[in-house]
């Protein structure tokens, strides 16, 4: 199912984001987490892939299995860097075979081993070809005549290889345009740079759906991970104010993390978020919690206390 039907039928959707496991105990405990969150009804899952295309067979793997075992609807991430175009559209042509109906079309980061250009130098020049190839009806095994849902990245806060903010809009706009059906936002602690992000898309025709990208922070490493990981992640002063308040203790650390990400997630709703998409570190207890705190069940519960957007 696309994405924008998902949205369609439920107003507002609630997804969950998981990274490929390196090990076979990794997967064992990966899929734990998976099951674990398989009964708060997600709308989808995604599952990131690694620098250069560098975990793609596992990204694939796990892909291909959420589809197999699970009524978990997987959207797995696709880089163009590393990639030449003929294996992109390979890669494609097994995700449609294998029933998959979506994928987030990303540059992605290059090696730090090295250069690892591909045929492509921006997502929308991969959204492009998978447009085309829906066209054509290469993806209909998807069970969508309509082929692949295409899938972007937004950066709230700014993307730091860009440099001003009006380009960063027009580069986002040049994906929209080219065929992207949605857009999920990178990880951010302020809400106030989502909704500021939400209108600047709509000042540049941009009317796709935004879902909002949330991370619960769980450790200090985690944090510091995280802000490298997510291009330079801003934590606002209140937040580094709780933070510090806990003395690094790892409890108190996760207590005011789950409690933060609980908050923006009810400002969020308040504010009709066309989505919330959960970057989970493969780890299921802080996304129950705060749905716990929130007084619900299951991603459905969510959606109609939410009234969508």
């Amino acid at each position: 199912m696309h994405i924008c039907e998902h949205i369609k039928a439920r107003g507002t959707t609630f997804s969950f984001e998981f990274f490929p496991p390196r090990t076979p105990e990794a997967s064992d405990s990966l899929f734990d987490a998976i099951a674990d969150l398989t009964s708060l009804k997600p709308s989808f899952v995604s599952v990131t892939y690694g620098a250069g295309g560098s975990t793609r067979e596992l990204t694939r793997a796990l892909v291909v299995r959420i589809k197999r075992e699970t009524s978990l609807d997987p959207v797995p991430h696709l880089t163009c860097v590393g990639h030449t175009e003929q294996e992109i559209r390979e890669i494609l042509e097994r995700y449609a075979e294998a029933g998959v109906g979506n994928v987030m079309a990303l540059r992605g980061d290059r090696p730090k081993d090295g250069d690892a250009e591909g045929t492509f130098k921006h997502a929308g020049e991969m959204v492009a070809l998978i447009k085309r190839l829906n066209a054509r009806g290469a993806h209909h095994g998807t069970g969508d005549s309509r082929g692949l849902g295409i899938g972007v990245a937004g950066y709230p806060e700014g993307h730091p290889e860009t440099p001003n903010r009006l380009m960063e809009m027009e580069r986002l706009k040049a994906k929209v345009d080219a065929g992207a059906d949605f857009i999920v936002t990178q990880l951010f602690f302020d809400n106030r740079d989502f909704y500021d992000f939400r209108d600047r898309c709509d000042l540049a025709g941009i009317r796709v759906p935004i879902l909002a990208g949330v991370m619960p922070i769980t450790s200090l490493d985690g944090m510091k991970r995280m802000a490298e990981l997510a291009l330079g992640a801003r934590y606002p002063a209140p937040l580094v104010r709780a933070l510090n308040r806990t003395g690094g203790a790892g409890e108190g650390v996760r207590r005011v993390g789950v409690h933060w990400a609980t908050e923006q997630c009810r400002d969020l709703l308040d504010h009709q978020v066309t989505g919330i998409h959960f970057y989970t570190l493969n780890r299921s207890t802080a996304t129950r919690e705060i749905y716990t705190t929130l007084g619900v069940a299951d991603s459905n519960m969510l959606a109609n206390s939410s009234g969508g957007r």
